[in-house]
Order: structure tokens, then C-alpha cells, then sequence
């Protein structure tokens, strides 16, 4: 039967997963989240949120919204403000995509870049001030703050967890990238309150603040934070590895060399994966899924490109991913 659809929230493909054992030797599964039409898995966030809002009153038709975003959940709220009829301005920084704004731009959004990052917590810190200070000015505008709202998390409480548990319903080992960690700990609740033996491992970037390391920079947006976030529990959380830069590029190219076109996140998800299991006697008996936010589109000037690998990862790394 075909899928019919009256709004671009509408769909969402929740069941697809490959299987990375040809790719990385290894059977580990992998949630495709970027197949809908705000490009990855933020928009059951972002939906979320704002239908959050709704049902609070805390907005009407026509009203403001405003968030910080490195770049997937400003083009996840600028389609559901351009499909219910709201008014966005998105607060970012030089790290998010070209194609990302372009994007939030096309679909009616205003975007404000922040240029020069916080002495302290970096860019979103940065970025936050921002957001605190149109609020400030203008009554109207309504920060969503993704951060600190419930309802991020809440939206992979009701979907994605719920839909690995059917697909696996013999899983063992969850692993998700943590961002504001709200898909981390929609899935981690789910799973702690309904199928407790599930061990959930939390991927992040070297140089994200999250979980108490110390803060360095960071040129790919999507992971880690300058900034912890208030939703974060670390008690749902059995433990967390940490993935550098050059390492996520480094997969994300493997991965392609195969035909499979990943952003950032998924690079750095899977290597972590794989960096956990690697010490594990027992890795090849266990059922594992881990999580792709998104697909790689929005990064062909970034992590595919020989350039700006040459610049910012001067060296092997530039010349062995790039002329892979």
C-alpha cells in the first residue's frame, strides 16, 4: 500500500538497519535515522517539542521560536515551524553545515551565526547567551531549549526505543551518540524501565564536556557539547567511550568506501562501538545496534572533502581518507 502524506512530519522510515559486519568485520546493526524529510533523527525531537508546547499553551500559531543548534535540529524545527504555520530563528555557529543553513534558510527560518565562542563553554555556550538575550528583547520569542526540555527525550521514549526493542527483542548492547542527549536518554529510560538487561554504552567526541572530560576543539558538529546538558542522567548510562575526530573520520570513510554515506555522528558512533567491543570476550555472541542520526550529505564539504581535511587534518589522515 502506498504511504500517503499531508505533512512533512508525517514520515518517517523507523525500520531500517544494516548489517556492518561486511564493512567492519564485525555484526553490528545500524538504525538508519535520516530518512525523512528534515534529513535525520531530530525531527521526532523537534516534533515533540513543539507539540509539547502546544498542549502546554506556551505558544500559538504565528508565534517565535527560538534554538541553539549545531545544524539537524535547526533543519528538523524549520520544518515543523514552516508545516504548522510558526515563525524560527535558528542560533548557530561556523561549524554547522553550508548545506544545513541553506537549508533552514530555504524553509523560511532565520538563522544567526555566532562568531566567536564563549571563553569557557565554547560555542553553545556562545550560542546560548544568544538565544538568552533575543528572548530577553523580544517577549514573544519562545527557546525551546532542547537542553533542558523533557520533551526531547521523551520523543525517543515513544519511538526509537520502542522500535529497536521490536526489531531486537534479544538485544544486548545499545550504543548512541550523545549530543544534547536526548536520544540517548529517551532510549536509556525505555529501556531501564522495560528490558533492563540492555546494556546502554554512550559514544562521545574527545573534547565534549558531557561526562566530565576536559574541553577541547572541536570542528564537527552533532556530538559532544561545551556545555552540559540539564536532561542528562548519567545513571541510565552503563558506560561511555570517548572517539576522536580523526578517528571518526576515519570511519565515516571506510564506511563510504563501501557505499554507504554517513555524517559525522554515525562515524563516531561506530568506531565507539567498535572501540567497546573490542574488549569484550564475548563480542561476537552479543546482539548489538547502535545508531545513525543522519546521512552524509550535509558533510561533502567537511569530512569528504580533500580540502578541508588537508587543512584541519593535515597529514596521513588527510591524504589516506580523502584518496579513499
Amino acid at each position: 500500500m502506498a504511504a500517503i502524506v499531508s505533512s512533512p512530519i508525517g514520515f518517517n522510515v523507523g525500520d531500517l538497519y544494516v548489517d556492518l559486519q561486511e564493512v567492519v568485520g564485525r555484526r553490528l546493526m545500524l538504525k538508519c535515522e535520516g530518512f525523512n524529510f528534515a534529513g535525520s533523527i531530530k525531527l521526532k525531537a523537534a516534533t515533540e517539542m513543539v507539540d509539547r508546547g502546544e498542549e502546554e499553551g506556551r505558544f500559538r500559531p504565528g508565534a517565535t521560536l527560538v534554538e541553539s543548534s549545531s545544524g539537524n535540529m535547526g533543519v528538523a524545527l524549520s520544518t515543523v515551524a514552516a508545516s504548522r504555520g510558526y515563525r524560527f530563528i535558528c542560533v548557530t555557529d561556523p561549524r554547522c553545515n553550508r548545506a544545513a543553513l541553506r537549508m533552514m534558510e530555504t524553509l523560511g527560518s532565520v538563522v544567526h551565526v555566532v562568531a566567536e565562542p564563549d571563553p569557557a563553554g565554547g560555542f553553545l555556550a556562545a550560542r546560548l547567551t544568544h538565544v538568552q538575550r533575543l528572548c530577553g528583547a523580544n517577549p514573544n520569542y519562545v527557546w525551546l531549549n532542547q537542553y533542558a526540555n523533557d520533551a526531547n527525550w521523551m520523543g525517543h521514549y515513544r519511538t526509537t526505543g520502542p522500535e529497536i526493542a521490536k526489531a531486537f527483542p534479544d538485544l544486548d548492547v545499545l550504543f548512541i551518540g550523545a549530543g544534547t542527549t536526548g536520544t540517548l536518554m529517551g532510549c536509556a529510560r525505555y529501556f531501564r524501565e522495560t528490558q533492563p538487561s540492555v546494556a546502554v554504552v554512550a559514544v562521545d567526541t574527545v573534547g565534549s564536556v558531557t561526562f566530565g572530560q576536559p574541553s577541547a576543539e572541536r570542528l564537527i558538529p552533532g556530538l559532544g557539547t561545551g556545555v552540559r546538558p540539564q536532561i542528562l542522567n548519567r545513571s541510565f548510562v552503563d558506560s561511555v567511550v570517548h572517539v576522536t575526530e580523526a578517528d571518526t573520520i576515519r570511519m565515516c570513510h571506510q564506511l563510504v568506501r563501501h557505499g554507504f554515506l554517513f555524517g559525522g555522528s554515525t562515524g563516531t558512533v561506530v568506531r565507539g562501538a567498535l572501540d567497546w567491543l573490542a574488549g569484550r570476550d564475548d563480542a561476537d555472541e552479543l546482539t548489538t545496534v547502535t545508531i545513525a542520526p543522519d546521512l552524509g550529505h550535509n558533510y561533502l564539504d567537511t569530512v569528504y572533502d580533500e580540502d578541508w581535511l588537508s587543512l584541519h587534518y593535515p597529514g596521513s589522515l588527510a591524504t589516506s581518507a580523502a584518496g579513499s
